[in-house]
């Protein structure tokens, strides 16, 4: 800075009320709002050399330094002024104080409010008689404006919207916002406005028309836009909708089910944008124009040019994984038919594999795998639901989609236990109102084929863990139901004060069972039905996901979330839960500060385990059938622009655990008791970095380890040996080797952690 310069490190508003007070900061020019500190260094530390700002080549990184300008003070002043006048104190008065001190500059904007406005009544002048009977039908659709409340202006504008789409929602298709202004007299010395509002004829005419729509034209462009040499497919369907397709891909009557306004209807903007949504929403179309040409005086004809994503696309990813001394690769391809049989149907083909290696195992590299896995997955998923009955059209609120779908793995773990698991379902998904989504999966049939290494297996018998041997050394085949409902997905990526909610309920094996009573299933040497030799299963597991979303002002925002399940056996496999479907802790989306896999259940520790056995059973003896975790997180912007990305940080405290159901050898101090599950929650806390790509968010969150349930009593707090973390990892190497023990874990991950 020049020696005539000032930094402004501090801007006060005095006398103004909570409510504004947010709002009329807002009005303060930015180059003279005090700068982040984080933000300051980082501009500085890129564009200052021996110590002196750059004067070319400046980075645009944080923040360069708010300088004095009196200007821009009295800009500001003004502004806040204007500010507090639009929201009823016309006789407000703002004055600035600058106060400079050893370079370092406070601005102080002292307000004078004023006494406040309200308004006394609200007189309509409307003069075309069909919109004013249609504005007094639906005027308790519009409580923005009434009698005895503050005058506002920003009131005012959302009056004039609520009009605007009234009018173009029924076929005013001519109707422009500046038919719509307002009179506004006031009496200073009751602090009293008088609000006359005026709906305008259009120039020159005695009412505004509305109009129908006489008939429909779409026409499917080639990917790139255009329409190229080829003689497009016509087709002529009901409703006056006429298609011409140049792919000659698209077959009509899908596209014509979500294509709204309907030869005789008046026009309705809210009938094109549900067509805009659905359209899209169809992920075949990356362009959607609609335009309108006038047949008549009274008449329209829509027209609608798609242009298509590419038909088929490939995408190849890959990642590299760390945990616990273990470091390995994943690589997967996933390719995408958008279009598979003409009414946007959309199949992907996903194959995944990973190896995990051990640095401790010798020989080669490829010895050295501890483990591997193979996953090939197909789902095709139909804009539409596929039901044996006739039901209506869904859709006005989402798209519906019918999804079939097959999974298979191929697991593999040295010397421990192999896995081979086959998965395939129907589903139903549909939306009851935008914010409300069912999902319902009539059937789901699975089978799974696990096998322990003999010599493990004889170790677990030969130590009495039996129970591991009975839920991993078996085959087994299931036929179950899902159902899912979730409450506000819509609002997840805005600033909005709301609730959000997912349940979930699991059953297996009711079907089977009640067939059972009639049909004399083969039993096999422990007592249970078999279907083709195999048992089958039966459990019923729910799981609920709840949440309260804040908004704290600007990009700031508080969640605070509980998520709980519970998993019950019973009937032909009532002794445990299946592998697959038990709960575990951990991980980058519930409790941040462990590794997935690595809590609990309980007061478990690992150390009652062999040293063999513990580097065998890793993430296999950790697991339960209730869980019950609660996250707080506050989220807030750093940064506007960060090479590209919007910068955003957290911080969180994370709590909860997983539990047996009941006592069990191999797991002792894992059940659940309701007079000691508040003692063995875990609770991690810690702070993240989110880079907001606008397409994604990249997320990265370092979680610390404050309270441990596998130690007992106070020696659960180890946030007090974080800083004698030494002599406390060297004394748990004694009991748990090789189990590490890491009091900061980090996550890696893309998206939000709920």
């Amino acid at each position: 800075m020049n020696d005539d310069q000032a930094l402004v490190t501090k801007v006060k508003l005095n006398g103004i009320n909570k409510e504004f007070k947010e709002g009329a900061e807002a009005y303060v020019q930015r180059e003279i709002r005090p700068n982040s500190k984080i933000n300051l260094f980082i501009y500085n530390f890129a564009n200052s050399k021996g110590g002196k700002y750059r004067t070319d080549k400046i980075r645009n990184v944080g923040e360069p330094p708010s300088i004095l300008d009196s200007s821009l003070v009295e800009i500001s002043r003004n502004q806040i002024e204007r500010f507090l006048v639009s929201k009823g104190y016309f006789n407000a008065e703002v004055k600035s104080h600058i106060y400079v001190r050893r370079k370092k500059a406070e601005i102080d904007f002292d307000v004078k409010q004023g006494g406040v406005f309200k308004i006394r009544y609200i007189e309509h002048e409307i003069g075309d008689p069909q919109a004013d009977k249609l504005y007094k039908q639906h005027i308790a659709r519009f409580p923005v404006l009434r009698p005895g409340m503050r005058f506002d202006a920003d009131t005012l504008v959302k009056e004039r919207e609520s009009i605007y789409n009234l009018m173009k929602h029924n076929g005013y298709y001519d109707y422009l916002r500046q038919y719509v202004r307002f009179e506004v007299d006031t009496n200073m010395n009751s602090s009293q406005a008088d609000l006359r509002l005026f709906i305008d004829n259009p120039e020159g005419k005695s009412g505004h028309t509305v109009f129908k729509i006489d008939s429909s034209y779409v026409v499917i462009k080639n990917s790139d836009g255009e329409v190229g040499i080829n003689k497009p497919d016509s087709t002529q369907l009901a409703h006056g909708l006429e298609v011409k397709d140049y792919t000659q891909r698209f077959r009509p009557k899908p596209l014509a089910r979500y294509i709204y306004p309907k030869i005789g209807d008046i026009f309705d903007i809210e009938k094109e944008n549900l067509t805009y949504d659905r359209l899209y929403e169809l992920n075949s179309f990356r362009g959607i124009r609609t335009s309108y040409k006038k047949k008549d005086s009274t008449h329209l004809t829509v027209h609608y040019e798609l242009t298509p994503l590419k038909r088929m696309s490939n995408r190849v990813e890959g990642e590299y994984v760390f945990t616990s001394g273990r470091s390995g690769f994943n690589i997967g391809n996933t390719y995408t038919n958008r279009n598979l049989f003409g009414g946007s149907e959309q199949l992907e083909i996903k194959a995944r594999f990973g190896a995990l290696f051990d640095s401790q195992l010798g020989g080669p590299l490829w010895s050295r795998i501890w483990n591997r896995d193979l996953q090939f997955g197909a789902n095709l998923s139909i804009p539409r639901l596929i039901v044996p009955f006739r039901i209506p059209l869904v859709g006005k609120n989402g798209m519906p989609h019918t999804i079939f779908s097959t999974n298979w793995q191929i697991f593999d773990q040295l010397n421990t236990y192999s896995n081979r698991y086959i998965i395939n379902s129907i589903s139903y998904n549909w939306y009851d109102t935008k914010y409300k989504l069912h999902s319902v999966t009539p059937i789901s049939l699975e089978y799974r084929l696990g096998r322990l290494d003999n010599a493990f297996k004889d170790s677990l018998q030969n130590n009495g863990y039996e129970l591991y041997v009975k839920s991993n050394d078996r085959a087994y085949f299931g036929i179950g139901s899902q159902y899912t409902y979730t409450f506000n997905t819509l609002r997840l990526n805005t600033y909005d004060n709301f609730l959000y909610f997912r349940g979930a309920l699991d059953l297996s094996g009711n079907t089977l069972n009640l067939l059972s009573k009639i049909i004399n299933f083969k039993k096999n040497d422990i007592g249970q039905n078999t279907i083709l030799n195999v048992p089958y299963l039966q459990y019923v597991k729910t799981e609920v996901d709840f949440r309260i979303y804040r908004h704290l002002g600007g990009e700031r925002q508080f969640v605070a979330r509980i998520n709980a399940g519970i998993g019950v056996p019973f009937g032909n496999n009532s002794e445990f839960l299946i592998f697959e479907k038990q709960f575990f802790g951990g991980g980058m989306n519930d409790q941040r500060a462990w590794q997935a896999r690595t809590l609990g259940p309980g007061n478990y520790n690992r150390s009652i385990l062999t040293e063999d056995l513990r580097n065998r059973l890793r993430n296999l003896d950790q697991l339960g059938e209730i869980k019950i975790f609660s996250n707080f997180e506050y989220r807030f912007k750093l940064l506007n622009d960060f090479f590209g990305a919007k910068l955003k940080g957290a911080t969180f405290t994370d709590i909860g655990n997983i539990w047996r159901l009941k006592e069990s050898a191999e797991n002792p101090g894992g059940e659940f008791k309701f007079n000691k599950f508040l003692g063995q929650m875990a609770i991690g806390a810690g702070a993240g970095l989110r880079f907001d790509l606008q397409y994604f968010v990249f997320r990265f969150d370092a979680g610390i380890k404050v309270k441990d349930p596998q130690f007992e009593g106070a020696d659960q707090w180890v946030i007090t040996d974080l800083f004698n973390s030494r002599e406390f990892k060297r004394n748990y190497k004694l009991t748990n080797w090789p189990d590490p023990y890491n009091f900061i874990q980090y996550n890696f991950g893309i998206g939000m952690p709920f």
